[in-house]
């Protein structure tokens, strides 16, 4: 990617330039006195509206697909706090 620095009087005077630079991918750097101040960016595209209930009626969930809990887990867990309670 090409970059591009200016001075401040330059970019006053040479905006409308810039700034198709910038549209076409270059980096435009402002500088004053040689020392950079900012940099002309190109602002970044329109996200895609987003319509609320588009998926309506293509995503099903089964009963039997729920997964339910392990046994061994839950007894797991169990014997953990039993022992977090009677332990010091």
């Amino acid at each position: 990617m090409a970059t591009l620095q200016v001075n401040i009087h330059a970019a006053k005077s040479r905006l409308s330039e810039l700034l198709r630079e910038v549209e076409a991918g270059t980096d435009v750097i402002v500088a004053r006195a040689g020392e950079p101040v900012a940099k002309l960016i190109p602002w970044p595209p329109q996200p895609p509206e987003r319509k609320i209930g588009f998926m309506d009626g293509q995503i099903h969930i089964y009963e039997d697909d729920i997964v339910g809990s392990d046994p061994e887990i839950v007894a797991m867990f169990e014997e953990s706090a039993e022992r977090d309670l009677y332990e010091p």
